[in-house]
């Protein structure tokens, strides 16, 4: 029984320290890193296994590497962001005695700099994708604070407009600038579309069973 005796014991000495006050920002920084490390995976993991099996080729062994790959980095790089992000934030905080907003700026720039700076793929997507939040973020702030009107008409069918015209004339005519998973799914609707032998082709696969295994 002295094995179960010693988890009792391990699990209440363990459950008082989390309790503990006077630990609490640098437990809630080793939780950060947890949960940015659960998140990570969670969201990466079947977007890697779609994209994979949709547009990469070589061995089924090539493609699981790839995808635990993708999601390793994710969810260490976001892991090791939220660990800095939090630790930076409570630092600055125990030395100024206060939250301040400018805390969270510096810290997420440091933790930006240190993990996300590194130019690869998933920082890559990652960032784009954050890019596109801030700036409808900053939008709606910019109104808010009456730095620009309000519209009198909804904006986002001009929104929607733009991008779509600018993004299939990137596409059309300088690729290259795109994004090279953003290239293959916009090479699958609009420029596979254009090729096909009979029906097999045309409406059950995209390309030759034949073109496909190759």
């Amino acid at each position: 029984m002295a094995g179960p005796d010693l988890i009792r014991t391990l699990l209440y000495t363990v459950n008082n320290l989390l309790q503990q006050e006077k630990y609490k920002a640098a437990l809630a920084v080793l939780k950060g890193f947890r949960n940015g490390a659960v998140y990570g995976a969670k969201i990466r993991a079947p977007h890697a296994l779609v994209m994979t099996f949709l547009f990469r080729s070589g061995s089924l062994n090539d493609k699981f590497k790839a995808i635990l790959k993708a999601t390793y980095t994710h969810s260490r790089n976001l892991a090791c962001f939220v660990f800095t992000y939090k630790g930076l934030q409570a630092l600055q905080q125990k030395l100024q005695g206060k939250s301040l907003q400018s805390h969270s700026f510096l810290a997420a720039c440091v933790g930006g700099w240190l993990v996300f700076g590194d130019n690869n793929n998933i920082n890559s997507q990652i960032n784009m994708y954050l890019l596109s939040r801030i700036l409808f973020a900053l939008s709606r702030l910019a109104v808010e604070k009456g730095f620009i009107p309000q519209p009198k008409h909804d904006p986002f069918p001009l929104f929607a407009t733009l991008v779509w015209g600018i993004v299939l004339w990137l596409f059309e005519y300088y690729p290259h600038t795109l994004q090279p998973s953003l290239q293959s799914s916009m090479n699958y609707l609009y420029h596979d579309s254009n090729v096909w032998h009979d029906i097999s082709d045309f409406l059950v696969y995209n390309k030759p069973r034949t073109a496909a295994q190759n």
